[in-house]
This record gives structure tokens, sequence and C-alpha cells, in this order.
């Protein structure tokens, strides 16, 4: 973890993961092993990201080209899933308690409550907070959140 990163409450942060001195967590976030969350990244609260993870920074990256400059910024809002192996083109927004199935890639940014799935990641159902799946125009089974509330 760099000098200058702030890191919330009861985060757990597993081997070989590397935290930029810009980087913003919320409490409660969970990084596994393999992670690298670089400048411009930005995680609320309650955060899963699975092992491996890979978040950019740059669109067009190249070697002998200085791009600092030119970070995207990538905004991780409360709740959400990362799966194992998901990619996290930079510039996007992933809304609350969205989830990113193993081995994805996001390109675009992801609607709060949104499962995608595929690379590049595609919208393939909606999920509640307590992880259950949600269809259109109904309830959670588990916890009576209603669908129509969350799609907005």
């Amino acid at each position: 973890m760099r000098e200058g990163a702030e890191i919330g409450d009861n985060c757990v942060l597993g081997q070989n993961v590397y935290i930029a001195e810009s980087v913003r967590m919320g409490s409660g976030c969970k990084i596994q092993n393999n992670v690298s969350v670089y400048d411009g990244v930005e995680l609320a609260e309650n955060i899963f990201i699975g092992p491996s993870v890979v978040f950019t920074n740059v669109k067009r990256p190249r070697a002998h080209i200085e791009q600092s400059h030119l970070f995207s910024d990538s905004k991780i809002e409360r709740g959400v899933t990362l799966g194992a192996n998901a990619t996290i083109v930079c510039g996007i927004t992933i809304g609350e308690y969205a989830f990113v199935a193993a081995g994805s890639t996001v390109t675009k940014s992801v609607p709060p409550h949104a499962m995608v799935l595929g690379v590049p990641a595609k919208i393939v159902g909606y999920v509640c907070r307590c992880a259950k799946d949600l269809m259109p125009d109904s309830s959670c089974k588990q916890c009576g959140v209603e669908f129509k509330d969350i799609a907005q």
C-alpha cells in the first residue's frame, strides 16, 4: 500500500495486493490475492474483488510514451462484486450492487444491480443486494427488495 492511499475500516487485503497512492477505498472491502488497484480507481464501501482482477488506467498504453497525465478514472460503487480474473477497463462506473462474473472484460459502465458476463461483458440479468436473482416486475424472494426500486 502506497503512502497517501486512504483505506476504510475493516478492509481485508490478500497476498500480493498493490494499492496506489491516490486510491480511496471505503470500509468493509475485501480484495483477494494478486490485485493491483491503480491511481484513478475509486472504491466505495463493501466491495468484493476476486483474485487476479485487473484494473487498467490508460485507454491506449504505449511503453515509449509517458501517459500518466492521461489516466482515466474508474468508479466502483457500493456493494459491487468483481469475480476472479475480471478485467475492468478504465473510465467507467460500475453501479451499486452490480455483479461482474469471473473472467469478464468490462469495457462500458454497468448499471446498478446488473449482472454482466463475457468478453466484452454484457448484461445477463439483475441481482439484489443479497446476491439473489431479480426479475423485472418482481421482488427478491429473500429480502423483499422490489426490482422497480433499483431499476431506475
